[in-house]
């Protein structure tokens, strides 16, 4: 097949799940055209099965903001007619569905089938917003397929949007080979010089996120047992988070790492990940974590309740329980046995549940579908 995937290109679950998708559709010999303003990160490397094609804006004093939906339709029409795709997958209603669906008007009538995968905040956060949402109702009703991460997120884009078209969840996946490569980037004694337990949380650093809350979980868990706390990302709740660091005087025991391309490598030095989040469509780090033997401490929000097993792979607790997740921490930090094995059994679940060999298999078979309507 020849299949178009737009994305945005960000470190973000969507842009995460695309490129992955993407590699793993070329891999298997489909012909992969990436439309995007930017090469997605998980993309850096050459694929002979995947082109890269930047959407190019103009920028016209008459125009407040630059017209990005109308260069990608633009971009996505010169690429439909050109390389004669079958399928053009927007991971994104607004605006990857809804330019979509304009550069299918465009072209006609040159067949092209419309797939749109749904995330979560196009949902829950956008979606929400009155002014969106008449355009990603009519965008999702546009698509010839329609895919959801997760159970939760089906079930509330059909009820907030009253959609009458079926909805199919396909979850996110892992590539387990990547939960097993030694790390060649993260030495645990950098951070646990005296074997210290390291915990972990990565994220967007939005306030959704409760970052602040994984600072004061990881201050309760140090004043039981000695442990570091890895951080990893960008975002506008930093600046706030580095200032509880400092009031509670964690500044030796809180690594902060920015923007990291591939986490997999840092969560091998990890003994547990924190994500006590506020909303999570799905929760792709904490499968991440899981891949490599982490298990996670988390809210009971969303869709992480599909991912994280509580009391086998995992904790999961009501948001803003920050002393019941932190009990929950140090219970398992301090009896190795069960933590050896909630760690088999987060990796387990991971790979049996979301791996690429159980999750592939059905993206194949809903292109497939797709296509012969």
């Amino acid at each position: 097949m020849k299949i178009g995937i737009s994305c945005y290109p960000t470190h973000g679950g969507s842009g995460v799940v695309a490129s992955e998708l993407g590699i793993q559709l070329a891999n298997a010999g489909h012909e992969i055209h990436i439309i995007s303003y930017a090469v997605p990160f998980r993309l850096s490397e050459f694929h002979p099965n995947i082109q890269l094609h930047e959407v190019e804006v103009g920028v016209y004093p008459l125009f407040k903001f630059p017209p990005y939906a109308l260069g990608l339709a633009t971009k996505m029409a010169e690429v439909i007619m050109e390389h004669k795709l079958d399928i053009l997958h927007a991971h994104y209603a607004v605006p990857h569905a809804t330019s979509a669906y304009l550069a299918r008007q465009i072209i006609a009538p040159q067949p092209i089938k419309l797939i749109t995968t749904l995330h979560g905040t196009d949902i829950t956060l956008t979606g929400a917003d009155s002014s969106f949402h008449r355009v990603v109702k009519f965008s999702i009703e546009q698509s010839d397929g329609v895919t959801a991460v997760s159970r939760y997120l089906r079930s509330r884009t059909l009820r907030e949007f009253n959609i009458q078209n079926d909805i199919e969840v396909i979850h996110n996946f892992v590539d387990p080979e990547r939960g097993q490569k030694p790390s060649t980037v993260c030495k645990k004694s950098k951070y646990a010089p005296n074997g210290e337990f390291v915990l972990l949380h990565a994220s967007n650093f939005r306030s959704v996120k409760r970052v602040p809350d994984v600072v004061r979980i990881f201050a309760k868990v140090r004043d039981s047992v000695p442990a570091k706390l890895m951080l990893v990302g960008e975002g506008p709740d930093k600046l706030l988070v580095q200032q509880i660091v400092r009031e509670l005087g964690l500044q030796n025991d809180v690594f902060f790492l920015g923007q990291v391309d591939f986490i997999d490598d840092l969560l091998k030095c990890a003994d547990l990940f924190l994500l006590p989040s506020e909303q999570e469509s799905f929760g792709l780090a904490a499968l991440e974590a899981m891949n490599c033997n982490v298990p996670v401490i988390a809210s009971i929000t969303g869709g992480i309740p599909e991912v994280v097993e509580h009391g086998k792979t995992g904790y999961l607790f009501p948001v803003g329980e920050i002393a019941l997740m932190a009990e929950a921490a140090v219970e398992l930090l301090e009896n190795p046995t069960q933590l050896l094995q909630f760690k088999s059994n987060a990796r387990k679940r991971a790979v049996e549940q979301f791996g690429i060999e159980r999750i592939m298999p059905q993206w194949l078979d809903f292109y497939e579908r797709v296509m012969s309507t």
